[in-house]
């Protein structure tokens, strides 16, 4: 991304007229067709809140290149640079994200184990230095369990930010082909003209899209190299050689440029259809003075500076979306904001293409920036001009330190303001939607409502709205304000459900986000009905022994994780801690997940009201589902009510994952 860039160098309708125009259509509707189907009302009926859309991509660039994000230095450990990296994906979570670009190919370089390009030197210190583990793989598998896009970064040309070809590694392919690089502006770069390198950049983007599950391919906006006073891209003999149909040098450029465009489009897709395929261009294409397609900026023109056509990308439909960066406030002079919306919002409007403002978190309350950047109203103003286009699907910052930074309390205002709400991602293509999901449980815990369901999708969405309703309105769907979150497991615990009754919905999601109609709603109460508590081993009302280990390999856990340890002969328990509101009977089940390697006779001890009673658990099936051990007499209070002993006559792990008291 553009961080030097000062060298430059839907009308708006109100919640008033929303409200009306949905209840004139709403009557119109009922008159001349049945009531449709909750996936399809809400889009015709239902009157939305543009401060919690439905959909909309929330992202943030994770930046390799010198260190400028991750890893925050070279010569980390793996540990560390693992800690890191979730420490963004925890960053991005709370800020209610759902989406990271990641740069993995920042210069011409790897962060994954290529069969084209060396290891990045900014993971070692060291270019073609293994890091000792697959940073890639890690990154989509971290970010996918958060339910977190992951975009991957490429940048096509750049090779180094020197221009000594020695510095490079010996293996590295623009040392065996000095006919494919040029010097220039003190770096060296790819020659974009030389159908080999085109060939060859595809192929290096392509085999991390066929290994490695990504969601997007993402291009920055480095193509041809921005220009440098006095110096002339040296491509003249390239453009002898294989120019001969155009012209001019600079449409040969441009069109170098093109296929790489049209044809990593088509190579991307054929490979893999779900994959979403976006450029982040610079801001502007070209001037209107210079031509009357172009914006009314007078900034410098990416057509003409870099041949970057963007808006025939759009236009061709060889993009999925475009995410130009827009990194200048609103009023000024040279390249305003707000012109800049309208005019790619026009460019897009039609073809298909989402459009993505980049926007410039590195420029809000840094020292040096215009007086505009020292508001802090100045980002979140962004967004709000961004509603008056629906062809804007969300927005993209630069960079993860800087949205980490909050200088001014910028990014914390923009997300009080425009994030008060999680959102699903703007849907891509025309899969079906997958099958309804199925609410199996909704049960009180400790710290909220915990929610079960079956399903087969990729992920889904919990939404949660007051009372009881007779039935599910399309409406509760049309925008965020009843969505709880998003995961791509089958459980989600709502902590935010501290109040009144409540009814709970899911939809599903598939790869590419088109969504299901909702579940069955599953009414969950505040009291007076049957208690209900579950306690699961991620709590503060579990507690065990340093022998305890801590696993996720199966997939029949509850919650995120579960116990583990060796049979002894000692009890060693691991306990589960309840608030049991009153005295009688309760039933008692566990959740554990089976394995073959399990215990076959696993002592669950229970502190009934007459003294504990052991009941044996064979852990090697049944798994993945409650189980129950019996109806039990319990005290009131607070206290160990389920342990878990590791002294055991069978052999195999003792499992301990998590415990439900009902009462009778």
């Amino acid at each position: 991304m553009r961080i030097h860039v000062d060298a430059l160098k839907l009308p708006f309708v109100t919640a008033f007229l929303r409200t009306v125009l949905a209840a004139i259509t709403a009557a119109l509707v009922s008159i001349v067709a049945p009531t449709p189907a909750p996936a399809q009302a809400s889009s015709v009926a239902c009157a939305t809140d543009p401060a919690t859309p439905k959909r909309q991509l929330r992202a943030m660039w994770i930046s390799s290149v010198a260190n400028i994000d991750w890893p925050s230095r070279t010569g980390l450990s793996v540990s560390a640079q693992q800690a890191e990296f979730r420490a963004w994906l925890d960053l991005a979570v709370a800020k209610r994200m759902n989406a990271v670009i990641v740069q993995v190919r920042p210069t011409a370089d790897a962060f994954w184990p290529s069969p084209y390009e060396p290891w990045s030197q900014w993971l070692t210190g060291t270019q073609g230095g293994n890091p000792g583990y697959d940073p890639l793989a890690f990154m989509v598998s971290e970010a996918h369990a958060r339910n977190l896009e992951f975009h991957a970064w490429f940048n096509p040309y750049r090779i180094a930010n020197h221009d000594d070809p020695s510095r490079l590694v010996s293996t590295h392919p623009a040392r065996q082909h000095p006919d494919w690089r040029f010097a220039y502006g003190g770096k060296l770069y790819y020659n974009p003209g030389i159908p080999q390198v085109r060939d060859f950049i595809e192929d290096a983007i392509m085999d991390a899209v066929s290994r490695y599950d990504v969601d997007g391919v993402h291009l920055d906006d480095y193509f041809y190299p921005y220009p440098v006073s006095g110096q002339a891209i040296p491509d003249s003999a390239t453009y002898a050689q294989y120019g001969g149909s155009f012209s001019n040098i600079a449409d040969w450029r441009r069109d170098n440029v093109n296929l790489l465009v049209r044809e990593l489009d088509q190579r991307i897709h054929a490979a893999k259809p779900h994959v979403t395929f976006g450029i982040s261009p610079f801001g502007i294409w070209r001037n209107a003075g210079t031509d009357p397609l172009g914006s009314r900026t007078s900034g410098l023109q990416s057509y003409d500076a870099i041949y970057a056509d963007s808006r025939q990308w759009v236009k061709q439909g060889w993009v999925d979306y475009l995410a130009p960066q827009i990194y200048w406030h609103i009023g000024f002079a040279t390249a305003p904001y707000e012109v800049l919306t309208a005019w790619w919002s026009d460019v897009v409007r039609g073809t298909g293409v989402q459009l993505v403002v980049g926007q410039a978190a590195y420029r809000a309350g840094a020292s040096g920036q215009e007086a505009a950047w020292q508001d802090p109203a100045e980002l979140s103003d962004h967004l709000t001009d961004n509603r008056r286009h629906p062809e804007v699907v969300g927005d993209v910052y630069f960079s993860a330190k800087d949205v980490k930074a909050d200088r001014i309390g910028a990014i914390t205002r923009l997300v009080n303001t425009h994030y008060g709400k999680p959102a699903l991602l703007p849907a891509r293509g025309t899969a079906a939607a997958p099958g309804v999901p199925s609410i199996t449980s909704a049960t009180r815990v400790s710290n909220g409502v915990q929610l079960a369901w079956t399903g087969s999708a990729t992920a889904y969405a919990v939404h949660r709205v007051d009372g009881s309703p007779s039935a599910a309105d399309p409406c509760f769907f049309a925008d965020a304000r009843n969505l709880v979150g998003t995961t791509r497991q089958k459980t989600l615990t709502d902590t935010t459900a501290t109040g009144s009754a409540y009814t709970y919905y899911v939809t599903a999601l598939n790869r590419t986000h088109q969504e299901s109609g909702p579940s069955a709603g599953r009414a969950v109460g505040t009291g007076g009905g049957t208690f209900s508590v579950v306690v699961d081993n991620a709590e503060a009302g579990f507690s065990a022994g340093s022998a305890w280990g801590t696993s996720t390999y199966s997939t029949q856990l509850h919650g995120t994780d579960y116990r583990f340890a060796e049979p002894v002969a000692a009890s060693d328990p691991a306990w589960f801690s309840a608030a049991v509101p009153s005295a009688g009977s309760y039933r008692v089940e566990v959740w554990y997940p089976a394995n073959s390697g399990y215990n076959s006779a696993t002592p669950y001890v229970v502190a009934a009201s007459g003294g504990n009673q052991t009941v044996t658990v064979d852990q090697r099936t049944g798994g993945g589902a409650w189980r129950s051990l019996g109806t039990f007499s319990l005290n009131a209070g607070t206290y160990n009510v389920v342990g878990v002993s590791r002294w055991t006559s069978g052999t195999g792990l003792v499992i301990a994952d998590a415990v439900r008291l009902t009462r009778l």
